[in-house]
């Protein structure tokens, strides 16, 4: 990570150790999620101020290094509501897919990097950066955009599709057992009203946040709120969420979240 202590979270050096002493021959693809609060105004280090946390964070956006180290951003949002979590009310969720963990590593210690650093410091409140790996889906779990022109609540101008992103932590055996129940039900829910699995993703680390530790991130796609909100009270799922769900999980965040950029839902994780 960058060699000056950031104050918008805690560096997990064993993860960040974990990741340096990877031999390069076992290296490969990292999907880093991030989960973004901002300040309400952004604070420089020169006492500069003016622009909100979020403006800040657009002057970072480090897009043409990510583009030189072949990284790419299959995910970038708007968090419109927040479901569940109530001690960060995050305002982006975003993803990049780096060739390499060493590629991640190196980036942090580049000048180029380094210079525009200075606008994630000063907009930034707090931040969850999580190390992920796919999924693989079967395919009755997959959403079918394809389909969205035909159901009920499809997008329109005024209520687009909507993806809805959950960070999970599983209590001991939750995820092979009352999740898997819960699962089973509330994807063919959501199918039925035109919503499914974009991308699935299972995490390794944290390498920045407060010290807490994560089992598995989702993406959930949806063709509108208005999808999602069918969803939301059809008995059927309201059963299984009951009966399952809220025994399998110890920690979570959900957010809805309006995409900018998206590829999850036509390509899902690659």
């Amino acid at each position: 990570m960058s060699p000056n202590k950031p104050t918008y979270g805690t560096v997990d050096r064993e993860y960040g150790m974990r990741m340096f002493t990877t031999p390069p021959e076992q290296d490969g693809p990292v999907w880093m999620v991030n989960f973004m609060k901002y300040k309400e105004e952004a604070t420089y280090a020169d006492g500069s101020r003016g622009i909100s946390g979020q403006e800040a964070d657009d002057k970072y956006a480090p897009t043409e290094i990510l583009t030189e180290l072949g990284a790419e951003v299959p995910f970038f949002g708007d968090v419109v509501l927040q479901l569940a979590g109530k001690d960060y009310k995050w305002d982006r969720i975003g993803v990049v897919k780096y060739p390499t963990r060493a590629a991640f590593l190196g980036m942090q210690n580049r000048k180029d990097f380094l210079d525009k650093h200075e606008h994630k410091e000063a907009g930034m409140e707090f931040t969850f950066v999580i190390g992920c790996q796919p999924v693989e889906l079967p395919g009755k779990l997959r959403v079918k955009p394809e389909n969205w022109d035909s159901i009920e609540h499809a997008p329109t101008e005024e209520d687009g599709p909507v993806m809805v992103v959950h960070l999970l932590k599983f209590v001991e055996g939750g995820r092979q057992g009352d999740m898997e129940e819960y699962q089973s039900k509330a994807f063919t829910v959501a199918q039925k009203h035109g919503g499914g699995a974009a991308a699935v993703f299972t995490v390794e680390g944290t390498i920045m946040g407060d010290g807490r530790q994560w089992d598995e991130c989702r993406f959930i796609a949806y063709p509108s709120m208005r999808s999602f909100m069918a969803v939301v009270q059809d008995p059927e799922r309201l059963e299984a969420q009951g009966n399952h769900r809220v025994a399998a999980i110890a920690d979570t965040y959900t957010v809805i979240v309006r995409p900018r950029n998206d590829t999850f839902t036509t390509q899902g994780a690659i």
